[in-house]
């Protein structure tokens, strides 16, 4: 693919539990069946090599942010392919004996890790027949988004619940970004109703392509994900999906769709009310 056409990008569907060796065999296999296919822009979806039945697992499985098991594994891969890839996010250490931070990394075509985003909200909710999740009991939220820089274009962070507040992406674009990613662990039960709508809407709010691989099926603690990965061009239309189970979806992502749309539809130029 030549640079005019832009990157091939991939999003990253799995079915993780609460064995990391596992998980990062299977993520790193999907990940070589998706760069043999020719992307360069790869992301994982969030917990990717490590789902347990409830947050407290993840304590006993928070890993340095430096030098932990999984990212070791996406530096290598990144490196072995000169691919760019979004580690979804992992329980890593922060200093503290009863909480970590859900992080997602980003690292370069030379294995190098050259952003950091720590997921600012938890997602504490109670759903309809007692679903219930409280991921502030064990996890301390970020403060600040992130975005990078790209041979792709500008890239602002985000995790699963950050969906549901335009705010952060508004925040990412006026950062610059032109590319959202968004890994997630999406629930089945709401997924069903509001994962495809929030994703093509963050996408055309802002005119951005957007990647969004997902947590898929049963996982520890019957827990249940929605899958249905997506890459939603800056328009809103969605351009790749993966279906149920494991895989992945590929788009390329045109260098020039954002700034068509952009000045087509000049709405970030037409703001009158900010906060």
């Amino acid at each position: 693919m030549s640079e005019a056409q832009g990157v091939l990008a991939a999003v990253i569907q799995t079915n993780s539990g609460n064995d990391r060796v596992h998980n990062l065999m299977r993520a790193e296999q999907l990940l070589e069946e998706a760069a043999t296919a020719g992307a360069k822009l790869l992301v994982l979806p969030e917990n990717f090599s490590f789902f347990g039945a409830d947050e407290k697992e993840k304590l006993a499985h928070q890993e340095d942010p430096q030098h932990g098991p999984s990212l070791r594994m996406v530096q290598a891969f990144a490196q072995r392919h000169g691919a760019w890839v979004v580690a979804g996010s992992i329980p890593t250490d922060v200093g503290e004996s009863q909480r970590v931070a859900n992080s997602s990394f980003v690292v370069n075509d030379q294995g190098q890790v050259v952003a950091r985003y720590d997921k600012i909200h938890l997602f504490d909710v109670t759903l309809n027949g007692g679903e219930g999740y409280r991921e502030s009991d064990m996890i301390r939220a970020g403060s600040q988004p992130v975005v990078v820089d790209s041979p792709f274009g500008r890239i602002g962070l985000s995790i699963c619940y950050d969906l549901r507040f335009p705010e952060l992406y508004r925040a990412l674009t006026d950062a610059g970004a032109e590319i959202f990613t968004v890994p997630a662990a999406f629930t089945l039960t709401t997924g069903q109703v509001h994962w495809e709508l929030l994703l093509r809407a963050r996408a055309v709010e802002n005119f951005c392509h957007l990647l969004a691989p997902n947590q898929w099926g049963r996982h520890p603690g019957n827990r249940k994900t929605y899958g249905s990965s997506m890459i939603v061009e800056p328009w809103g239309s969605v351009v790749a999906r993966v279906a149920d189970g494991e895989g992945y979806a590929l788009a390329p992502l045109d260098p020039a769709r954002v700034a068509r749309c952009r000045s087509q539809i000049p709405c970030l130029q037409h703001r009158v009310l900010s906060f």
